[in-house]
């Protein structure tokens, strides 16, 4: 097969373009320019989208012997993953932007354009398997338990899946990085990327006060009397402790947490952290892997990237996700994705709209 590999310039990528060429495929590689102003150099582990890291790709397809492109997707980039962050922390949600990446862009964009050039399928760095079940291609959970990006990729739809290949997914980190080493690539011992790759200084909040302005707002605890102030409701998300900058203590001395954001007022609930754990949960935009959907079954339900999974019962009603926890889960924001598993299978994926009267 003729297929694009993505090079972010990272040791992943580098070693699933390696393997599929060892497939015998014919491989091409591609680094995505996902942004017009890329610092020189990468700073440390933050971000993955400096000029250093598209001289290490294309330094990665020398050794490789392969033919490699950048392609320019800031655009494209801006709008559907950066522009979507900045507005759904505004309307007081916590989006995972690189599941919108990976949505929007590596799936989206690039492979529309790969199949466009005649390409077969897309390649990338992600530890996650596909696997062939009864009615096509499956997406499942990586080998390695601690690196597996199947939450943040359990957006994609069968077709999508079908022009996707993952090589890493039945290997383990240490194995990866020891392959890269035999095969003489220079990336063997580069750090992961953390953190939200367009944010490089990792100031989350410091990037929306930038885009947002300051918009003061009230603290509140559940009964409605002021706590203290803020300088915008989207320097927060439920389940933090931290920056609340309480003006009056708590009476009985505990610390609190966000329990809730309310965009228009700007009026930041806060509380103990009991008051987090909700075992209803709701999720709009459903997603469903191969197979024929259900209006109920019983799963595992992950509610954040490299979160436990929790067992759930899940109805499913107008394009809308309920999952009944079997045990409650803490700080459940809206924006975030929920996956639903059979095992290592993914079923489905939504976007968290809230348990009842907290972020609905």
């Amino acid at each position: 097969m003729r297929v694009l590999a993505a090079m972010s310039g990272g040791v992943d990528s580098a070693v699933a373009a390696a393997r599929a060429a060892d497939a015998g495929h014919d491989v091409t590689g591609v680094h995505l320019a996902l942004s017009r102003s890329s610092p020189a150099l990468r700073s440390g582990s933050r971000g993955c989208c400096s000029r250093e890291d598209a001289d290490d790709a294309r330094r990665a397809a020398d050794v490789l012997a392969i033919p490699f492109y950048v392609w320019d997707v800031s655009e494209r980039f801006a709008a559907d993953v950066v522009d979507d962050f900045v507005a759904e922390y505004a309307a007081g949600r916590t989006p995972n932007p690189c599941v919108r990446c990976n949505e929007r862009i590596k799936f989206a964009a690039v492979l529309d354009r790969a199949l466009a050039l005649g390409f077969d399928a897309v390649v990338t760095g992600h530890y996650a398997r596909v696997l062939n079940g009864p009615y096509g291609p499956e997406l499942h959970r990586a080998v390695d338990d601690a690196k597996d990006q199947s939450y943040v990729l359990a957006v994609l739809r069968p077709a999508q899946l079908a022009g996707a290949m993952f090589p890493l997914g039945e290997m383990v980190k240490t194995d990866v990085r020891a392959e890269a080493a035999r095969r003489g690539l220079s990336v063997a011992a580069k750090p992961d990327s953390h953190d939200i790759c367009f944010i490089p200084d990792g100031d989350t909040r410091g990037f929306l006060r930038r885009n947002l302005g300051e918009r003061p707002g009230d603290l509140v605890d559940e009964s409605g009397v002021t706590v203290g102030r803020h300088d915008g409701s989207h320097s927060f998300t439920v389940g933090q402790r931290r920056g609340l900058r309480l003006g009056t203590p708590a009476a009985d001395g505990r610390p609190r947490y966000v329990l809730g954001i309310e965009p228009v007022s700007g009026t930041v609930t806060v509380g103990p952290r009991e008051s987090l754990a909700t075992s209803h949960v709701r999720a709009d935009g459903v997603v469903w892997g191969m197979g024929p959907s259900r209006s109920s079954f019983d799963a595992c339900v992950q509610l954040r990237a490299h979160g436990e999974q929790l067992p759930a019962s899940i109805t499913v009603e107008a394009n809308q996700l309920t999952a009944e926890l079997e045990r409650p889960a803490d700080g459940v924001a809206a924006g975030q994705t929920m996956v639903a598993y059979d095992g290592t299978r993914v079923i489905c994926s939504g976007t968290v709209s809230g348990p009842p009267g907290r972020m609905s």
